[in-house]
C-alpha cells in the first residue's frame, strides 16, 4: 500500500507531498499516484511521530489502571509512535523476564513501539544495583535506567550506576527528590500549603538532587538525564552543568508547562503530582529553559491510576496524572501560542530529542526521503474540550478534564502502518487486547 499526504505543512512551514510506501516516507515523484490511498492533508502541521520518553503502562500488576495495550491506545490518539515504559511494575522491571514481556506486549499491540526502562536498583528499594548490563544485553536491549517514583538517593551506588551506564552508553534517568526533606510532603512548600494545611514540598528537594547528580555524572563521563523537572531553582542547576559540559539531559512535562499550585485550593486529588505543581514564577521560567534548550525534552509522565485511588481524600490519594492525550495541545497552548517555540521545535522537544536521548532509531532526520515512516497530522487551528470520554486509556485522571486546549491528532501513521484515521484509534490486528 501507497499513501500520498497532500498539501502538508511540514514542520509547520513548507507546503509538500509525503508519500509512505513500505513503511518508509519515499519521494512523491516516484509512486503512481493513481493506485495510492491520498490523504488531503491541506491545513494540517505534519510532524514526526512524538516520542515519550517518560511513559508508567503499570503492565505487569497494575493492570486495573492501565494495560500496555491500552495504553498504547491512548499514545496513538496523542501521536505518539514510540514510549518508554517506566519500570515501577509488579514485579518491577528489574529482570530480562519483565522488561521482555513489556516489549513482547508492545510488539503485540502494533500501535506504537515500547522501549522499556530498566531499574536501577533491584526492587526499587534503593539497596543494591540492579544487573544493568544483562538488562541491556536482553531482548528488549533496554538504553534508559530509571527507578522513578523513587530518588536514587544513595550516592555511592547513584556514581555505580552512572558508571555501568557510562560503559553501555546508556542513560540514568534520575527522579530528583530528596526523601529527607519531602517526608509526608502533598504539595508545593510555600504560603498556599500553610495555609490549606498540607504538608509542604521545597524546592531545594529538587535541585539538591540534581546539583548532586550532575557532580556525579561529571565525575562518571556518564549521560544523566533528569526526570520531571519543576523548578527554577533546578533550571540554574542544569544550566550551569551544561555550560561545564556535563552530560545532562533534562525533561519537563506538560502540566508542569501550564499548570500551578492554586489549583490545590480546591483539595481535589487530580491535581496531586511528584513532583507538585509550583508557583507560576517557576512555570515561566520552565517554559523559558524549554525554549532555550536548557530543558530538552518535553515527557508526559503519564501516570493512569484507578478512580479510588484518586478521589480518595488529598492527603491519602495517589500521585500522578495522564497526560499521553493531551501533551500536543498542552505543548501548543504553553509554548507555540505564546511565541516560544514554532512547530519546528515542537517536533524537536517531543521526537527527535528524545529518541536522541533514549537512543531510538529512525527519527533523527524526521519526515525526510529514507526515514521510517513515523509520521501525525495535526489540525492546529482545531480546539476541543477535553471529556472523559476522549480518553482511550483506562483512566481518566486528568487535570484537564473540562479544559479547551488546541489542536487535534487527525492522522498518525508508525513505520507506515496508520494507526489513527481521522482522530479514530484503529484496531491492531493481532492484538491481545480490542482497540
Amino acid at each position: 500500500m501507497t499513501t500520498l499526504l497532500t498539501g502538508a505543512r511540514v514542520l509547520g512551514g513548507e507546503v509538500r507531498d509525503l508519500a509512505i510506501h513500505d513503511g518508509a516516507l519515499v519521494d512523491p515523484a516516484s509512486i503512481d499516484r493513481d493506485a495510492a490511498e491520498v490523504v488531503d492533508a491541506a491545513g494540517l502541521v505534519a510532524l514526526p511521530g512524538l516520542v515519550d520518553l517518560h511513559t508508567h503502562l503499570r503492565q505487569p500488576g497494575g493492570e486495573q489502571a492501565e494495560t500496555v495495550a491500552s495504553g498504547l491506545r491512548a499514545a496513538a490518539a496523542g501521536g505518539f509512535t514510540c514510549v518508554f515504559a517506566m519500570a515501577n511494575t509488579t514485579p518491577v522491571a528489574d529482570t530480562p523476564a519483565v522488561v521482555e514481556q513489556v516489549h513482547r506486549l508492545g510488539l503485540e499491540s502494533g500501535l506504537a513501539t515500547v522501549r522499556p526502562i530498566g531499574a536501577v536498583t533491584v526492587g526499587l528499594r534503593g539497596e543494591r544495583l540492579a544487573d544493568m548490563l544483562m538488562l541491556h544485553r536482553s531482548a528488549a536491549g533496554v538504553t534508559v535506567f530509571s527507578d522513578d517514583g523513587h530518588c536514587v538517593a544513595d550516592a555511592e551506588l547513584m556514581r555505580r550506576a552512572l558508571e555501568h551506564a557510562a560503559s553501555m552508553d546508556a542513560v540514568v534517568a534520575q527522579h530528583a527528590q530528596e526523601p529527607s526533606l519531602t517526608r509526608g510532603a502533598q504539595m508545593h512548600e510555600g504560603a498556599l500549603s500553610a495555609e490549606l494545611g498540607l504538608a509542604g514540598w521545597p524546592a531545594v528537594a529538587e535541585a539538591a538532587v540534581v546539583a548532586r547528580d550532575a557532580l556525579l555524572a561529571e565525575l562518571a563521563g556518564a549521560r544523566l538525564h533528569v526526570c520531571h523537572v519543576s523548578t527554577a531553582q533546578t533550571v540554574e542547576v542544569v544550566r550551569a552543568a551544561k555550560a561545564r559540559g556535563v552530560r545532562i539531559t533534562a525533561e519537563v512535562t506538560p502540566h508542569h508547562l501550564l499548570l500551578t499550585e492554586e489549583l490545590v485550593r480546591g483539595y481535589d486529588g487530580r491535581y496531586k503530582v511528584n513532583p507538585p505543581l509550583r508557583p507560576e514564577a517557576d512555570v515561566l521560567a520552565l517554559r523559558e529553559a524549554l525554549a532555550d534548550g536548557t530543558i530538552d525534552i518535553v515527557a508526559t509522565d503519564h501516570a493512569p491510576h484507578a478512580p479510588e485511588a484518586k478521589q480518595a481524600a488529598f492527603a491519602e490519594a495517589a500521585f500522578g496524572m495522564v497526560g499521553l492525550e493531551t501533551a500536543l495541545g498542552v505543548v501548543q497552548q504553553s509554548m507555540v501560542e505564546t511565541g516560544l517555540l514554532d512547530w519546528a521545535g515542537i517536533a524537536r522537544v517531543l521526537s527527535t530529542a528524545p529518541a536522541a536521548i533514549g537512543r531510538e532509531p529512525g527519527y533523527d532526520a524526521p519526515l525526510e526521503v529514507g526515514s521510517p515512516a513515523h509520521v501525525v497530522l495535526v489540525d492546529p487551528a482545531a480546539r476541543r474540550t477535553i471529556e472523559v470520554g476522549h480518553l482511550r486509556g483506562r483512566s481518566a485522571n486528568s487535570p484537564f478534564l473540562g479544559v479547551e486546549l488546541p489542536g487535534e491528532v487527525r492522522h498518525v501513521w508508525h513505520a507506515g502502518r496508520r494507526t489513527v484515521r481521522d482522530g479514530a484509534v484503529l484496531a491492531a490486528p493481532d492484538a491481545g487486547e480490542a482497540a
